[in-house]
C-alpha cells in the first residue's frame, strides 16, 4: 500500500519516526531536521482525519530507563512543528489507555522505545561469551515479538518512516509489520523518497561511482557493501566500522567500538575489493577522545594505533583528504551513514568534510558559453555572461529522461540605494533548476543577494 493512496480517516496510525535528535545539556533540541523531515507523513495522517501515534528511539539507553534520553524533552518541538498539541505516553509498552482515548486529529508521542530491551531484541546484563547467552537471546526474541504485538495493538495501521533505522530488525521497524495486513502497512513519504533515490542511483549508474558507507557496525551494512562490490569504482568505509577493519589487520584500537565477531568478515571485504579492482578507502587517522562525550579531551591519532583509554570518534584530517580524493570526479555518489559520532558537535568534522567534497564535486565553474550542465540537470545553478541567455534551451532534460520547460527572464540592472543605474559592458546571469529543496533555497538566496538593492 502506498501512503498517498491510503485514507487515514477514522483510523489510528502508529508511525515509526526517527526523532533521535541532538539535545544540549539542558535537554533542548539543537537540530530539528529529523522532526521536520517526518512532517509530510505525520500531517497526512492528521489531514485525512486520522489519529496519530508516533514512536521513536533516542540514543543508546541499552534497555534501561534514562531520563536524559526521554522523548518527553522534544514534545514542545514536535507540537510546534505539527501545529497540534502532542500528548505524551510515559511508558511506550503500556500505553493502551492513551492510545484508546486518542481522537481524530490528535497526536500522541510514545516514550523512548529503547527503554525496553525488547525493542532491539538483545539480552542485557549478559556477555556474549557467557554459555547462557544463546538461551537468553532466544528468550529475548520471543519477548520482542510480544513487545511488537503490544505496539501494534495501539493502532489500525502502521507506517514506517524511519529510514535511518530501517535496516535493523527491531520490534518497531520489522517485527511489528507482521501484525498488519498488506493493506494497512506502508512506507512514509520520507522512506519512499529515500528508497526511490537509492533505487534510481543503482539503476542509472554513471561512472566513476563512489559509495560511502558510514555508521558503527559492519554487520548492518554488509548486505549493501556486498551488493555494491560489483558496481562501484571507489568504496569508502568510515565511522565506527573503521576500527573493526583496523583490528582485523592487527591494529591497536583502544576503547573504540569494534565487532570482534566480524574481524574475518572485514578481511574478506578487503580481499574481495582487491580481487574486483575496487578502490577501498579506509580511514588512516582518527580524532580520538578519552571518553564518549562532546566535551572529552581529543587528539589526532593513527586509526590502528589508539592508546588504551581512548576511542575513535571521527575521521582524522588525512582520512578526510583520502575521502575527498575518492569523491572528486565521481558521476554517481551513494552516501549512507556518518563518518563519526555526529550526535556530538565536536565530532561532525568528518561527515561535514564528506558533504563539502560532494558539494564541490557538483559545482560547475566554466569560463565559456557552456550551459550543458544546467540544461541536463547536472547542477542546480549556473552563472556566466548575460549573453549566455542566447545559448539556453527552452527545456531542461534530467538524467531520468524527464523534462520540463524553462522560462528565461532578463532582469533590469538594479539601482543600488543612493546610487545611479550602471551601464554594464559585461553582465552576469543565474539560472536555477529543480534540485533538492536545500539547493534550491541556496540558489534563490544567492539570486536575491545578487540582485537586491543594498
Amino acid at each position: 500500500m502506498k501512503i498517498e493512496d491510503f485514507n487515514f480517516a477514522g483510523k489510528k496510525a502508529i508511525v515509526r519516526v526517527d526523532f533521535n535528535v541532538p539535545l544540549d545539556e539542558n535537554g533542548n533540541v539543537t537540530d530539528d531536521t529529523r522532526i521536520r523531515g517526518a512532517l509530510p507523513t505525520l500531517k497526512k495522517v492528521l489531514a485525512d482525519g486520522g489519529a496519530l501515534i508516533m514512536m521513536s528511539h533516542m540514543g543508546k539507553p541499552k534497555g534501561k530507563v534514562n531520563m536524559k534520553l526521554s522523548l518527553s524533552q522534544i514534545v514542545p518541538n514536535v507540537s510546534k512543528a505539527l501545529g497540534v498539541e502532542v500528548k505524551f505516553a510515559k511508558d511506550c509498552g503500556n500505553a493502551s489507555e492513551e492510545a484508546a482515548a486518542l481522537k481524530p486529529g490528535e497526536a500522541l508521542l510514545l516514550e523512548n522505545l529503547r527503554f525496553y530491551p525488547e525493542e532491539e531484541g538483545k539480552p542485557v546484563d549478559i556477555d556474549k561469551e557467557d554459555p547462557a547467552y544463546d538461551e537468553a537471546k532466544k528468550a529475548m526474541k520471543a519477548r520482542q515479538k510480544e513487545f511488537a504485538k503490544t505496539l501494534a495493538s495501539y493502532a489500525d495501521c502502521y507506517v514506517n518512516d524511519a529510514f535511518g533505522t530501517a535496516h535493523r530488525k527491531h520490534a518497531s521497524t520489522a517485527v511489528i509489520a507482521d501484525y498488519f495486513d498488506a493493506d494497512n502497512k506502508m512506507l512514509g513519504y520520507l522512506m519512499e523518497k529515500e528508497v526511490a533515490a537509492v533505487d534510481n542511483i543503482l539503476h542509472n549508474i554513471k561512472h566513476p561511482f563512489t559509495a560511502i558507507m558510514g555508521g558503527s557496525k559492519v554487520s548492518t551494512k554488509i548486505g549493501i557493501i556486498e551488493n555494491l562490490m560489483d558496481k562501484v569504482d571507489n568504496l569508502i568505509l568510515c565511522g565506527g566500522m573503521t576500527y573493526t577493519f583496523a583490528k582485523a589487520q592487527g591494529g591497536k584500537i583502544g576503547n573504540s567500538i569494534c565487532e570482534d565477531d566480524k574481524l574475518d568478515l572485514a578481511l574478506d571485504i578487503i580481499a574481495k575489493a582487491k580481487a574486483k579492482g575496487v578502490n577501498l578507502v579506509l580511514g588512516t587517522d582518527s580524532i580520538i577522545a578519552d571518553s564518549f562525550s562532546n566535551d572529552a579531551n581529543t587528539k589526532v591519532c593513527p586509526s590502528n594505533d589508539i592508546p588504551d583509554g581512548w576511542e575513535g570518534m571521527d575521521a582524522g584530517p588525512e582520512s578526510r583528504k583520502a575521502f575527498a580524493k575518492a569523491i572528486e570526479g565521481a558521476k554517481t555518489i551513494l552516501w549512507n551513514g556518518p563518518a563519526g559520532v555526529f550526535e556530538f558537535d565536536n565530532f561532525t568534522g568528518g561527515s561535514k568534510a564528506i558533504a563539502e567534497a560532494i558539494a564541490k564535486g557538483h559545482i560547475v565553474v566554466a569560463d565559456q558559453y557552456s550551459n550543458t550542465q544546467v540544461m541536463t540537470g547536472e547542477t542546480p545553478a549556473g552563472m556566466g555572461s548575460s549573453a549566455g541567455i542566447l545559448y539556453y534551451n527552452d527545456t531542461v532534460t534530467y538524467p531520468d529522461n524527464t523534462s520540463e520547460p524553462v522560462e528565461i527572464i532578463s532582469l533590469p540592472c538594479p539601482t543600488f540605494a543612493g546610487g545611479e543605474k550602471l551601464v554594464m559592458q559585461r553582465g552576469a546571469g543565474i539560472c536555477t533548476i529543480r534540485s533538492t529543496p536545500e539547493r534550491e533555497r541556496a540558489c534563490v538566496t544567492f539570486l536575491k543577494w545578487l540582485t537586491a538593492p543594498t
